[in-house]
């Protein structure tokens, strides 16, 4: 499948628990629409359209514990739909390895007019899931 120059080709997630990606990431990807893509002993993928994200216990890590707050990535944002999808999203999320973040501010924890829900998974991976709104659409 084509895609434009520029646009996101994959994301590799190096994890401790492979089996504990595969349960979080698995159910959170499929819920967004992505398919199960490639299989093999220390990885996972699933494909959305010409992008896929993978999952892998790689041997070469070099620690058991991703840590968002250091330099690198600190999360991945999704378009999640409108605010029920959100909102569905989020009580399901505990049921497969995810708790919401800032509660206490959700579901504007990334500004006033941008709903979203952040998550954690028991990894400390964190991810952005972002509601369709005229005002934050983007």
């Amino acid at each position: 499948m084509s895609a434009p120059v520029g646009a996101l080709h994959h994301i590799e997630v190096w994890v401790a628990d492979l089996e504990r990606a595969e349960e979080s990431f698995g159910w959170l990807l499929g819920a967004l629409g992505y398919r199960p893509f490639q299989r093999w002993e220390g990885g996972r993928s699933w494909a959305l359209g010409p992008t896929y994200l993978v999952v892998e216990r790689s041997p070469a890590l070099s620690a058991d514990r991703h840590d968002r707050l250091r330099p690198g990535v600190n999360h991945l944002a999704f378009h999640a739909g409108d605010r029920a999808a959100v909102d569905a999203l989020v009580t399901a999320a505990p049921a497969h390895g995810w708790s919401l973040m800032f509660a206490d501010r959700h579901p504007y924890a990334g500004g006033e007019g941008v709903y979203a829900a952040y998550l954690e998974n028991a990894d400390g991976f964190e991810v952005e899931l972002v509601a369709h709104d005229l005002r934050n659409d983007r």
